[in-house]
């Protein structure tokens, strides 16, 4: 079974991509947004997907206060967990601004709420858990 842990700081978005993801995709779940447990679960290999919230408004990190977009960017520039796929998940997606949060983050793919199409939203993560490119925009590697 694949693991996905969602690192998300409202509730209830966290428990509708538990149950779609449960129920739908067959797949576990975990939910943290604490941002040294994020980063144990993924050296440990807690996890075989990342959905990160692009606004965290609680997170900190060594007395900081940090965003989805950072905690991926530390996930990415660790040699331990750089493969580990991070799906960035924002309300926020105004024209540009996948691109953009992609780029800042090397993020693997890039979803925006509200999760309209279920379906869709499984099929992405699996897709990645899949190795396949879930992003609409070409990838640079």
């Amino acid at each position: 079974m694949k693991t996905v842990l969602i690192v998300e700081d409202d509730p209830i978005n966290a428990r509708v991509f538990s149950k779609i993801l449960t129920k739908r995709g067959g797949l576990v779940v975990r939910h943290t947004e604490n941002v040294d447990e994020v980063m144990e679960i993924a050296r440990t290999g807690g996890a075989d997907i990342i959905l990160m919230d692009v606004s965290l408004s609680h997170s900190v990190f060594q007395g900081k206060p940090v965003d989805g977009i950072r905690i991926t960017q530390m996930l990415k520039e660790d040699p331990q967990t750089a493969e580990l796929p991070v799906v960035l998940v924002t309300a926020h997606a105004m024209e540009g601004d996948r691109e953009n949060f992609l780029q800042q983050s090397g993020a693997n793919g890039y979803i925006s709420k509200p999760v309209v199409d279920h379906q869709q939203f499984v099929n992405q993560v699996v897709g990645l858990l899949q190795g396949e490119d879930a992003s609409e925009v070409p990838q640079s590697s």
